[in-house]
């Protein structure tokens, strides 16, 4: 359904090593920085999928798009848990309420929220499978 998904940062250095370190737990590699019209872009590759970090191209500083959260999938909850640690040791806060299992009419998940740096709110998800 999606090309990718871009989100604005005011500190491009500083959202990169956020992210470099985040999206590795999800077996992502490194961003790859790039400029368009003098502005700097980091772009993360993964499994036909794009994620995009960016300052802006207006020239305005980036702001958080109120009610938007950006859902990583993870293989495992230890994967999920991983993402949200490394986001709290990198800069990152926690989000929602503290990791773990949720029961939803879709099933059980295991969901971890974080903010990053530049107060984007993140969540890491991993859907448990029902037992046969």
């Amino acid at each position: 359904m999606f090309s990718h998904v871009m989100i604005g940062t005011n500190d491009i250095a500083r959202a990169k090593r956020f992210y470099d370190a985040v999206l590795g737990t999800l077996g992502v590699e490194a961003g790859q920085l790039g400029e368009r019209k003098g502005v700097q872009r980091v772009f993360y590759r993964h499994d036909g999928d794009a994620f995009a970090v960016t300052e802006p191209i207006d020239g305005q500083p980036a702001t958080v798009g109120n009610g938007s959260t950006f859902a990583f999938r993870c293989t495992s909850s230890e994967q999920a848990q991983r993402f949200h640690d490394v986001a709290v040791a990198n800069g990152g806060t926690t989000a929602e309420d503290a990791p773990g299992v949720r029961h939803a009419a879709m099933g059980e998940m295991f969901l971890a929220y974080v903010r990053d740096p530049d107060g984007h709110k993140l969540c890491a998800i991993h859907r448990i499978e029902p037992a046969e």
